[in-house]
């Protein structure tokens, strides 16, 4: 007599595959998620069934089949995460450029200063977006004694990074300050 349910694809090693999933599998402390793919692909390829294999290694039926899925597709290379790059930026480095450039080169007609509000609407973006980008490039052109216009023509490619990290990096500081002891004094110097 057959077994009820959906027909399951069987797990079947190729050569040199089972020493690198064994080698994948011992990896539970830098890679713990590649380890229990690993481990369930190892555990399908022995002749357990897919519940065995979830009771044994703490996790759900269905991340056994989807594994199972993924290892029959892709072999080894399917185990790894998918890339997930997020949202793509809105503002390109060549606007980021212009709004930088325009602070630093130029005043508008008949004040001292940009303004957030000025500048984004002359560059034809946010107000947000203008004030991020002069948060990550640390300026802050109202501040006539303390601020200094910088003459680095690398100045754009050096922030670039920081650009592209800078909610990540507060709210990472923020995270950190967060969590120090009750007992000390806790650090307030960015907001959530």
């Amino acid at each position: 007599m057959g077994s009820i349910g959906r027909p399951t694809s069987p797990v079947v090693l190729e050569a040199g595959e089972g020493e690198v999933l064994a080698r994948l599998a011992r990896r539970s402390r830098s890679n713990r998620d590649l380890s229990v793919r690993a481990r369930i692909v190892l555990g399908l390829a022995g002749g357990k069934t897919g519940q065995e294999v979830a009771a044994q290694v703490g996790v759900s039926r269905q991340t056994v089949s989807k594994w199972r899925a993924r290892f029959n597709e892709f072999r080894v290379g399917g185990l790894e995460d998918e890339p997930r790059p997020g949202a793509p930026r809105q503002i390109s480095d060549a606007r980021v450029e212009e709004a930088v450039t325009k602070t630093l080169e130029t005043l508008p007609e008949g004040q001292t200063h940009w303004s957030t509000r000025q500048l984004a609407q002359q560059l034809g973006m946010s107000q947000s977006a203008v004030s991020r980008i002069w948060r990550a490039f640390g300026l802050q052109p109202h501040r006539t004694r303390e601020f200094k216009l910088s003459n680095d023509p690398l100045l754009v490619e050096r922030y670039a990074i920081s650009w592209g990290c800078i909610c990540l990096l507060r709210q990472t500081l923020w995270f950190c300050a967060s969590m120090k002891k009750a007992k000390s004094k806790p650090w307030r110097g960015l907001n959530p």
